[in-house]
């Protein structure tokens, strides 16, 4: 589904990826792990379109899509969310999620000055999808509520509907179980779970390795920006130099 190949990305003399190449396999769990500052969610960045690679190409669904603005990865498909869970706090919720879906629309200045039909068929279209991806992650019931008055782990939840919001194929989580207690890390595995049994692949990052060697499908690992191994979870627990680097030995198939 997506291609990497020789990615890499500098900043000055800084190499923050490095010659990085790998696959998304659609359907599933792919999941990026790796010390701070190994280069993960710059490896996002990249895959994204937030920013360009200094070298290498990207390839979604066998089209090259390296250099893209953020805007044009997302309608292609690729939705992802951020470890901080930006909100328009004063605002609720829905209208939070009406925003996503407009990536989708066609409406323009002129629409509005003159409430056109097609305005108010998008407008329809958006908090219906808004509504549905609510629902979605099990949320229909903070709707009305403002976004600045709702849990941490509903503000993940909140991130998720906002990525489904855009129609994706694909999408990136940034740490979607940070800052959640254990009870609340399985609900959102169990979301994710969701997400690829209706179709949606899924690439995260995350730093729960219980969470991570339960979910994932395949992992790859980074380390100081380059890739150093990739497998499944039984085959990471096993590697000597991802102990080292970063699982350690609570971590490993011993």
């Amino acid at each position: 589904m997506l291609e990497i190949r020789n990615v890499t990305k500098r900043f000055g003399g800084l190499a923050a990826v490095n010659d990085v190449s790998t696959t998304v396999e659609r359907g599933k769990v792919n999941a990026i792990i790796g010390p701070n500052g190994a280069g993960k969610t710059t490896f996002f960045h990249l895959v994204g379109g937030t920013i360009p690679p200094s070298s290498g190409t990207i390839a979604y669904e066998g089209r090259d899509i390296t250099g893209l603005r953020a805007d044009q990865v997302a309608r292609l498909g690729i939705s992802r969310t951020f470890q901080a869970t930006t909100l328009f706090d004063m605002a609720t919720v829905l209208d939070n999620l009406i925003v996503g879906h407009r990536l989708r629309t066609r409406s323009g200045l002129l629409d509005v000055l003159f409430d056109s039909r097609r305005l108010r068929d998008d407008e329809r279209a958006c908090r219906e999808k808004a509504a549905a991806a609510l629902d979605f992650v099990g949320l229909s019931h903070v709707a009305q509520r403002l976004a600045g008055d709702i849990s941490q782990e509903e503000r993940k939840r909140v991130a998720f509907a906002l990525a489904l919001s855009t129609d994706p194929q694909l999408v990136l989580l940034d740490e979607p179980a940070g800052g959640v207690n254990p009870e609340e890390t399985q609900g959102l595995a169990d979301l994710i779970r969701k997400f690829v049994r209706h179709g949606i692949t899924v690439c995260l990052i995350e730093h729960k390795m219980d969470m991570i060697m339960s979910l994932a499908d395949k992992i790859m690992v980074l380390n100081y920006g380059e890739k150093i191994a990739e497998g499944t979870p039984a085959e990471i627990r096993r590697n000597p130099a991802v102990i080292d680097a970063y699982l350690g030995s609570e971590h490993a198939d011993v």
